[in-house]
């Protein structure tokens, strides 16, 4: 049965339901379609698939040209998966404010495919999780759901998510996929139909517990990194140091690491750690170098923050009512993803020292960003007559600028413009201004 399902899928025979349309779902339900496969795209946000019937791509990853020669079935109508025999479950799993795993958008996807399921079905799961939850959460509530049982009637498996948000080099297509079952014909099953669209091969893990545990320590350990270097540029920062010349330095030797410090936020990096922690913990053990990076990473929109207003009283600028600019708000540079940003935590504290925020940027959505964290987004032109000026995130609408067009946006003074360049984008001119970065 599950042999033949992805010829059958070929054939146009059988249908394939992506749940979730976001960074990682939108791009697999595309280039599923690409292939010839009956696709139904479904997602619980009537405004998101108003935009893509329309050929607007709000998550960029795909491009409006793109979608709109596709023949996917976008829908927020559940009926719609009575007919798919192929669910691939890619919905969002953050964390609660205490930090744990927030399993409640993946729960309720798996008894969503569990009351449209049928018999000879496969369930496949892309969302982050912590090792287990595919089989001892997520397939008892679509066994209660579908009044089937799992191994038996339906099949499950897991292939983690490994999509960069607004990365044009590391596409779906371009990097290795991996993927597994719970048994032998479902593993092959599951290999085989992301063959179809996966230019970069296919890792076929020997168990699920083995890809979900993969997916996890590939952002722990470069939040690991990321801390420390964070930790090294707080150290060379009272020193004294330059911590970019000294990573220059450092990358001479081949072994050397090229990591950078930064803002570590998004729906990945920021969020993962945590969920490999938990487990950890509910097998007894306290998972400390884990922690220890996302506590450094955690606290750097507060250090960042807190660096600006000792530059500005040392400029001899009241800090209640003083103006400070903040260029980008998404969590990473050219992308319009808003999630887990942590730009938001340098703004909210300045505003707790009673400092005026203006805050733009060029590719996020104003509706979100005031919806998600209460900030209303400005033009670049609105921003006039600073005290400060923050680089936060490098977007090429931001790189491909000279470094002395930043100089319009601040108070006219025969000072040197207070500018903090968090990234390090303008290197080779900080002579222009009062300057400091990460």
């Amino acid at each position: 049965m599950y042999k033949t399902l992805v010829q059958d899928l070929v054939n146009q025979n059988q249908s394939l339901a992506v749940v979730g349309l976001g960074y990682v779902g939108l791009p697999l339900a595309v280039a599923f379609s690409e292939k010839g496969l009956p696709v139904v795209g479904f997602d619980v946000s009537k405004e998101k698939i108003k935009h893509y019937k329309a050929g607007h791509d709000v998550t960029q990853e795909v491009g409006n040209d793109r979608l709109r020669q596709t023949n996917i079935h976008f829908t927020d109508d559940t009926m719609a998966l009575k007919k798919c025999k192929v669910f691939i479950v890619t919905v969002p799993t953050p964390v609660h404010k205490d930090n744990t795993p927030d399993l409640s958008l993946i729960e309720k996807a798996a008894t969503l495919v569990g009351q449209h399921l049928s018999a000879g079905s496969i369930v496949v799961f892309e969302s982050t999780v912590y090792p287990g939850v595919t089989e001892k959460i997520c397939m008892p509530l679509i066994e209660h759901a579908s009044n089937l049982k799992g191994g038996k009637d339906f099949k499950i498996g897991y292939s983690p998510e490994r999509i960069n948000p607004g990365d044009t080099q590391h596409r779906l297509e371009t990097i290795t996929k991996v993927t597994a079952g719970m048994d032998k014909e479902s593993g092959d099953a599951i290999g085989d139909l992301y063959g179809l669209i996966i230019e970069a091969g296919i890792h076929r893990a020997p168990t699920i517990m083995v890809a979900e545990a993969a997916k996890v320590i590939e952002n722990a350990q470069r939040d690991i990194n990321i801390a420390f270097m964070n930790e090294l540029s707080l150290i060379f920062d009272r020193l004294g140091v330059d911590t970019l010349d000294v990573l220059e330095a450092a990358r001479t030797k081949w072994n050397f690491l090229p990591f950078m410090p930064g803002l570590v936020g998004g729906h990945c990096i920021g969020v993962d750690p945590y969920y490999l922690a938990h487990a950890a913990k509910e097998v007894g053990h306290h998972a400390q170098v884990i922690l220890s990076g996302r506590h450094i990473n955690d606290a750097m929109g507060k250090h960042v923050a807190e660096k600006i207003i000792k530059k500005l009283a040392q400029k001899g600028a009241p800090i209640k009512g003083s103006k400070v600019g903040i260029m980008g708000l998404t969590f990473k540079e050219n992308c319009p993803d808003l999630r887990n940003s942590k730009v938001v935590d340098i703004i909210h504290e300045l505003e707790d020292y009673g400092v005026d925020v203006l805050v733009t940027d060029p590719l996020a959505s104003p509706e979100e960003a005031k919806a998600e964290y209460g900030i209303s987004l400005h033009t670049a032109n609105q921003l006039q007559n600073l005290d400060a000026l923050v680089l936060a995130v490098p977007h090429e609408a931001y790189t491909q600028k000279p470094a002395s067009s930043f100089k319009g946006f601040y108070k006219k003074t025969d000072a040197a413009p207070i500018l903090f360049d968090l990234k390090g984008m303008l290197k080779g001119h900080e002579h222009l201004f009062d300057y400091w970065r990460l």
